[in-house]
C-alpha cells in the first residue's frame, strides 16, 4: 500500500490589528446600543446589533488565531481549528434572534410612533461610520490571505451601509420630523441581517455535516484526478474541511503501473492544492480494482503484498 499525506500550516493573522479592530468595533457597539435606547431611535439599535455581527467576527478570527495554535493531541488529532465553525454557528443563531426582536420593535412602533432625536442619532452614526473606515483600513492589508480576515473585512465593509443608513434617516426626521422613517431605516437594517445570517449559518452546518465545501465542485476534482498520468479511476473519494480554508481529501486510486505510486501521489497532491486549495491529502494507490465490501489483497507500486478494507 503506498499512502502519503501533507498537512497544511495554520495560516498566522495579524493578531495586533485584530485587537485593535475588536476594541474598536466592540467600545463602539456599546456606546451605539446605550445611544439607542436615550435617544429613542430603533435605527440605532438596527445598526448597533449589525454592527455586533462585526464584533462577532473579529472576536471569532481572534479565537481561531490564538485556538489554532494549540498542537494536536491524542484526543483532538485534528486540533483545535473546530472551535471557528462552532462559534460561528452559535453567532448565526444568536444573530437571527437578535433580527426577529428588531423587526418586532419596528411592528410595535408603526403602530405607536414615538419621537426621535435626529441630530444625535446623525452624530452617534457618523462616528460609527469613521469607525468602519478606520477597521476596513486596518484588515485590508490581510485579507487576501486569510480566510478568517476576509470574513471579518467583509462584515465592516458591510456595515456601512448601515451608518449610511442611519445617517440619511437622521437628515430626513430633521427636516420632515418624519419619526416613521427611523422605523424604515430599522426594517431595512433588519432585513440586510437576516439573509447573510442565514448564509452563515448555512455554511457553518455544512462544515460541521463534513459536507464538500462551498465553491468546489466535487466532479471537478474527480475529473483532475483522473487527468493525471497512470491513473485508471479512483473509488471511496472523501471531500470536506475541519474549518474554513483547510480542506481535506481522501481516495483510493486505481493506476496502471507505468508511473511510480509515489511520483503519481505527489503530483495529484500539487494539483489539488493549487487548483482547489485542498492542502491536506491522504491518497492510497492500488493496483487491482477491490470490492469495496470485502478485504482484498493487491500489490502497489512498490511490488509489496497489502491488505486493506472498505468497511467504514
Amino acid at each position: 500500500m503506498s499512502a502519503e499525506h501533507n498537512h497544511a500550516l495554520p495560516n498566522t493573522q495579524n493578531e495586533k490589528v485584530l485587537w485593535i479592530a475588536f476594541a474598536l468595533t466592540t467600545t463602539f457597539l456599546i456606546a451605539e446600543a446605550l445611544a439607542g435606547f436615550i435617544l429613542n431611535s430603533l435605527a440605532l439599535l438596527s445598526d448597533a446589533a449589525h454592527m455586533f455581527t462585526d464584533s462577532a467576527a473579529l472576536g471569532i478570527a481572534l479565537a481561531a488565531v490564538r485556538i489554532a495554535k494549540k498542537p494536536a493531541d491524542q484526543y483532538r488529532t485534528y486540533g483545535y481549528h473546530r472551535f471557528e465553525i462552532l462559534a460561528a454557528t452559535f453567532n448565526a443563531l444568536l444573530l437571527f434572534g437578535v433580527a426577529i426582536y428588531i423587526l418586532y420593535e419596528a411592528w410595535q412602533r408603526f403602530q405607536s410612533p414615538v419621537a426621535v432625536q435626529s441630530v444625535g442619532m446623525m452624530v452617534v452614526a457618523s462616528l460609527g461610520l469613521v469607525i468602519n473606515f478606520t477597521s476596513i483600513r486596518l484588515l485590508s492589508a490581510g485579507k487576501d490571505s486569510s480566510l478568517n480576515l476576509k470574513g471579518a473585512y467583509l462584515e465592516v465593509w458591510s456595515d456601512l451601509v448601515g451608518s449610511v443608513g442611519v445617517i440619511v434617516g437622521g437628515i430626513v426626521i430633521y427636516f420632515t420630523g418624519w419619526a416613521w422613517v427611523d422605523t424604515i431605516v430599522a426594517v431595512g437594517i433588519g432585513l440586510w441581517v437576516l439573509p447573510r445570517t442565514w448564509i452563515l449559518l448555512k455554511e457553518s452546518l455544512n462544515l460541521l455535516l463534513e459536507g464538500v465545501p462551498l465553491g468546489i465542485d466535487i466532479e471537478e476534482v474527480e475529473k483532475e484526478i483522473l487527468s493525471q498520468k497512470g491513473v485508471v479511476s479512483l473509488h471511496d473519494l472523501h471531500l470536506w474541511a475541519i474549518t474554513s480554508g483547510k480542506n481535506s481529501l481522501t481516495a483510493h486510486i486505481l493506476m496502471d503501473g507505468t508511473v511510480e505510486s509515489t511520483t503519481l501521489i505527489n503530483a495529484i497532491q500539487s494539483s489539488l492544492s493549487d487548483k482547489f486549495a485542498i492542502t491536506h491529502t491522504t491518497l492510497q494507490c492500488e493496483t487491482k480494482l477491490c470490492d469495496q465490501a470485502e478485504k482484498c489483497v493487491f500489490i502497489d507500486g512498490s511490488n509489496t503484498l497489502q491488505q486493506h478494507s472498505h468497511n467504514h
